[in-house]
């Protein structure tokens, strides 16, 4: 049985892991992590699921600016193979989305598989207005209010707000920081 419990820092190598197991070696190159990158998952909105004292689900959420309006994006969500199909995901998503409202957050934009996010009360025409910075399958950029017209009007380009680490982050394997 998981529990979905608050990121730590000592959950990074586990959540890096599931994530690369998850997504492939071209994780990084998705549009959506050029809202992420050198940036700090929003505040209280981190989140794992544990078993018997493993990761095996990661959920965060991203500041971000959605043409004129504040907002969070959300993602990556992964979950172990061997806890998938079990409610998982979702269950972290509503944690999450519940801890956002919570907090006082107003709009989450993602993109996905819009099937599964539209039980979430996700939909593509809160986003139709918005760009990405890169390529990105338009009928899979969705977004949700968290309070009633959160969205409404939101034009123009998604740019990352989130806060800055002071430390930079490692870099992977492989990858060499411009000088």
């Amino acid at each position: 049985m998981a529990f979905i419990d608050t990121e730590k820092l000592f959950d990074i190598p586990a959540r890096e892991g599931l994530l690369d197991r998850s997504f492939g070696p071209n994780r990084r190159a998705k549009t959506c992590e050029r809202l992420r990158e050198g940036r700090l998952a929003a505040d209280g909105l981190a989140f794992v699921a544990r078993a018997d004292d493993r990761v095996v689900g990661t959920l965060r959420f991203w500041h971000v600016k959605a043409g004129d309006c504040p907002a969070l994006m959300l993602g990556p969500i992964a979950v172990d193979p061997l806890f998938r199909s079990q409610g998982l995901g979702g269950a972290m998503i509503r944690h999450g989305l519940s801890r956002a409202a919570e907090i006082g957050h107003r709009g989450v934009i993602l993109v996905g598989d819009a099937p599964y996010y539209r039980r979430f009360g996700f939909d593509r025409s809160l986003a139709a207005g918005l760009e990405l910075p890169g390529p990105v399958d338009p009928a899979r950029f969705l977004g949700l209010e968290l309070e009633a017209g959160a969205l409404a009007g939101a034009r123009g380009f998604v740019v990352p707000t989130g806060a800055i680490p002071l430390v930079p982050a490692p870099q992977p394997v492989g990858h060499r920081r411009a000088a």
